[in-house]
């Protein structure tokens, strides 16, 4: 299978995910990522775009050494998706809450200095955006219709709010550097599918 067949049959794949389902608010920041508004006044994100920014920023990811990349998400759906991205790639998760002084207060136990920082919600992860850029980090961010990313250096457009559509994203991007490093072939099935990257549910029994 051709590169090009590979793409377009990952396009084919992920369109169900809710990927490019966007909210019904656009910052100007967004806007050149978005297609059109759908009959429920949603906005679109164009796919391709999205296909071409998780390639490019696989290509950065993979030029850092794994241990200097953090993920970081305060958005309990990226929970398992970061678990598993991290799990396959070897960069390091940062769940929850990011405590202040992470990234620039020397003086701290859990002070750490990564060389590039990976965010899966501009809006939530505003903490470890704000410490990245005064520590000069660059950062990695996905990013939805409505977010300001005025501090991102490179804008993933996905929908990071659903389950699904972050469990796709982090998919893409864990197989993408996977690829790019030799570890993976193309064509070749990745050891998780997207629904294992996929936060799940669980609904307490009612007595």
């Amino acid at each position: 299978m051709s590169q090009q067949s590979e793409i377009e049959s990952i396009k084919t794949k992920i369109l169900s995910t809710g990927i490019r389902v966007g909210t019904a608010v656009k910052t100007k920041f967004m806007a050149p990522f978005i297609t059109k508004a759908s009959p429920e006044g949603l906005y679109l994100i164009d796919l391709d775009i999205t296909v071409d920014r998780i390639q490019t920023a696989a290509k950065f990811l993979s030029r850092v050494k794994s241990e200097d990349i953090i993920v970081c998400s305060g958005r309990e759906y990226a929970n398992t998706p970061i678990e598993k991205f991290c799990e396959l790639t070897g960069t390091v998760k940062k769940l929850g809450r990011f405590m202040p002084g992470t990234l620039t207060n020397p003086s701290l136990p859990y002070y750490i200095e990564p060389k590039l920082v990976l965010i899966s919600d501009p809006q939530v992860d505003v903490q470890a955006i704000t410490e990245a850029t005064n520590a000069g980090i660059p950062v990695i961010g996905i990013a939805n219709t409505d977010n300001i990313t005025s501090k991102v250096d490179l804008v993933i457009p996905a929908n990071n709010r659903g389950r699904k559509a972050l469990a796709t994203t982090y998919w893409l991007l864990a197989r993408e550097i996977l690829i790019l490093k030799g570890e993976l072939k193309e064509g070749e099935q990745l050891k998780y599918e997207i629904d294992d990257f996929e936060t799940k549910i669980i609904e307490e029994e009612k007595e």
